[in-house]
Formats: structure tokens, C-alpha cells, sequence
């Protein structure tokens, strides 16, 4: 049995590079041509010109924040969309709302991939726990399942009872959906003195899996990997056997950035998941998640070469509300870029003395009154509010991710 899905998950690190880049570059000629929204964002951009990583992070991102608006002025997707009836097979709508497209396309949202490396196989019967109702995740898995080659029992959530019942009549392989429901599933049969012992593998997703869950799906003989995958983009990356972080998907370009910006953080960084989709029906262009991860130095002990994330790390969105202002990681980003001597930056806001207290505290190669000071006043003038610098030693500042760290407690 072969370890893995196919030969692009065994590529040479430079030829993947090469041709994602290209890929890049041609999925940004297709988005120009075939999606309303990007023509008029990628009016700028020659695809041509699209011929380094570099070339890449000069590309305007689109962020899920911004899909309510967008969609709201242009239904249903935004002007995103590439994918046009007969082709358009669903319209779903996920919470916001935010509506995304499901086309013919074989395995749409690239979820065999992460099936075959949590084990599933050809011929085998998946039971599919995600949500069928509005949502795509329910059709996610069986787009993939499908081009596995996996038959699927469409059993969505809730009626444990009647889960219970089918696993144990229809004795499947194997199970996908929340890591909390299995659990919620198993715990039934034990009530019910049902056998479900069928199960041995499960892909899960949606949530998080604290490895006190997984080891005790492990002593139940069910072996339990997940993948981080998001309804407007599908699976961005996949556990695998070593269990060593999750590995990029061959299907997207990840970056990950500081958040509030589009600029690429080292790699070991926290930043901001922004994730360019090569699917030609939803040609999402540098596509800002608002998710934080971090990219894993080195390739993955199972054998496959693609960069790893260390999974789903929090949120970047991290907006304030500061007497009765909302201040934005993109109004830091431009205090931070008006004094190059500040080398890292966090914005704290506390309450002290019953009153919102802002204060970036910022680390540099050295420091004065005067330059906190104009610091002081560049956070006035950008963020209309007043606050003070303080500058701390080098390295004190926790690579977390965060831009603006609200610690306020009212006691």
C-alpha cells in the first residue's frame, strides 16, 4: 500500500516552489479574466511580472472580514467566484452570513488528500458527522471522499441514538467530523451496548484536539488525526502519521504574515494564515484568514516535502475598542512604520483606575524621552487616542502572534 496520495507530495522542495509561483501567476490571469472583484483589485497587476515569492507579497490581500460587505454589494459571492451556472453546483451559507460557492469539480475543496493520509482508502465507508444543513463542510468531506473512492453515509450531526445504530448495522471504516462528537458518539454505544468497533481511523477537524482526547480514542483502537480546513478555502493542511505539526496542502500558496499587514514573517513567527487557493472556480487571491499559525522549520519525519504548520494558533483579528474607538493591528502597523528605530511592538490596553490605558510597548536597539514621546504622538494622531510608549529589553516581547494584547479585567 502506497504511503502516499500522489507524486506531488514527494516533490523537490525548489521545482514545488517554481511551480506554485507559476501557479501564482496563472491563477491571477484567470481571477482577472473570470472574477468581477479581481479585475478591478488586480487592475494593477500583470501576471507576468508574478515571478518570485516576493512578486507574490506585493499583491493586495482580500480578507474574510471584508466578505459580508463585499457580498452584501455584489450577491452572492462577492465578485469572487470564477464558477458560473450549469458548472455552480451549490451556494452555501455559512455564519455572518457568508455565502460560498461548491462547483462539479471533482474534490472541490481538496479534502482526499487529508483523507488518504489519515488512512482511508478505496472502496472503504466513511462516516461523515459534519454539518449538511447551510454549511459546506458536510459536502467538503464527501468530495473528497468520492474522489477516493470511499462510499459515504451522509449522517451530519445530532439523533447519537440513530449514529450509534447506523455504525453498528453499517460497520464503516471510519469516521469524519468534530473530535467532541466522536467522543459524544462512543460514549452513547457504551450506554447503548452497541459495537462499534468498525471504527479504526478518523479525520477530524473544527475544533480543538487536546491530546488527552486523542489518547483515548487511541486506547479504543481509533487512530485520529486532524486537518485545519476553512468553508471558503477547504483543507490548507493535514496531519499526517508523525504527528509533527500539519503539512501544507499541494492545492494552495500559504504565507504567513504580520498581522495587519501583508508582509511575511520569519519562518517559527506567529503570524496572520493568508492562503492563495489554485481552485479556478474560487480563485481566492491572497486570501487574509484571520487565523494565526506558524511555519515549522524542516520537512515532516512521514516523508513528505511540503512546508509544515504548526496548526490553528488563535485569531489575528484583534481589534480594541478603546474609549469608545475602535483601533486596528493596520492602525499599529503605521504607528510602528513611522519610527524605524522600533525593531517589535505590541499595543497593550489595560484599565487602570477605572479608565482605558494604551500603551506599545515597543523593543529597539536603544531609546529616549524624545523618540517615546513621538511615538506617544503618532498614536494620537493615527489611533485618535492618547497613549505612552515604553520601550523593553530586546527578545521580552513573546512571539505570539498578537499586535493588540487587551488585558482589561473589570473587577
Amino acid at each position: 500500500m502506497t504511503e502516499f496520495y500522489d507524486h506531488l507530495e514527494t516533490r523537490d522542495q525548489k521545482q514545488r516552489q517554481e511551480a506554485l509561483i507559476e501557479a501564482v501567476a496563472a491563477q491571477v490571469a484567470h481571477a482577472k479574466a473570470e472574477a468581477p472583484a479581481y479585475s478591478r483589485i488586480l487592475a494593477d497587476v500583470d501576471p507576468a511580472d508574478i515571478t518570485s515569492a516576493e512578486a507574490i507579497t506585493r499583491l493586495p490581500l482580500t480578507r474574510k472580514s471584508a466578505l459580508i460587505e463585499m457580498q452584501q454589494n455584489a450577491r452572492p459571492f462577492g465578485g469572487l467566484a470564477a464558477a458560473k451556472a450549469p458548472r455552480l453546483a451549490y451556494v452555501f451559507a455559512s455564519p455572518g452570513p457568508i455565502y460560498e460557492p461548491g462547483s462539479k469539480r471533482s474534490d472541490f475543496w481538496r479534502f482526499a488528500r487529508a483523507l488518504f493520509a489519515a488512512g482511508f482508502r478505496t472502496g472503504e465507508l466513511v462516516h461523515n458527522c459534519f454539518s449538511y444543513h447551510f454549511v459546506p463542510a458536510g459536502a467538503m468531506v464527501d468530495s473528497g471522499a468520492h474522489a477516493l473512492g470511499c462510499s459515504v453515509i451522509p449522517a451530519g450531526v445530532g439523533q447519537t441514538e440513530l449514529q450509534v445504530q447506523t455504525i453498528a448495522d453499517l460497520r464503516p471504516d471510519g469516521y469524519v467530523g468534530t473530535p467532541s462528537f466522536l467522543k459524544i458518539i462512543l460514549e452513547k454505544a457504551d450506554d447503548m451496548g452497541a459495537d462499534v468497533s468498525s471504527l479504526k481511523k478518523a479525520l477530524v477537524s473544527g475544533e480543538a484536539l487536546p491530546p488527552p482526547l486523542r489518547e483515548g480514542f487511541s486506547k479504543r483502537g481509533i487512530k485520529v488525526l486532524q486537518c485545519y480546513a476553512t468553508a471558503d478555502l477547504g483543507v490548507i493542511a493535514y496531519e499526517t502519521d508523525a504527528m509533527e505539526g500539519l503539512v501544507i496542502d499541494e492545492g494552495v500558496y500559504v504565507e504567513i504574515v504580520r498581522p495587519g499587514t501583508g508582509e511575511p514573517v520569519a519562518d517559527g513567527e506567529v503570524g496572520e494564515v493568508v492562503v492563495t487557493s489554485l481552485n479556478p472556480d474560487y480563485p481566492l487571491i491572497r486570501f487574509a484568514t484571520g487565523d494565526l499559525s506558524a511555519i515549522m522549520p524542516g520537512i515532516s519525519p512521514c516523508g513528505r516535502t511540503n512546508r509544515r504548520i504548526k496548526g490553528w494558533m488563535g485569531r489575528a483579528d484583534q481589534t480594541a475598542k478603546v474609549r469608545g474607538m475602535f483601533i486596528h493591528p493596520e492602525q499599529v502597523d503605521r504607528v510602528v512604520k513611522r519610527h524605524p528605530e522600533i525593531r517589535k511592538a505590541r499595543l497593550v490596553v489595560d484599565w487602570v483606575n477605572e479608565s482605558d490605558q494604551l500603551t506599545l510597548q515597543f523593543e529597539a536597539d536603544s531609546s529616549s524621552a524624545e523618540l517615546e514621546q513621538a511615538i506617544a504622538d503618532s498614536i494620537r494622531d493615527v489611533c485618535k487616542v492618547r497613549g505612552e510608549a515604553k520601550p523593553v529589553a530586546p527578545g521580552t516581547l513573546p512571539n505570539d502572534g498578537k499586535v493588540i494584547d487587551d488585558t482589561r479585567q473589570y473587577d
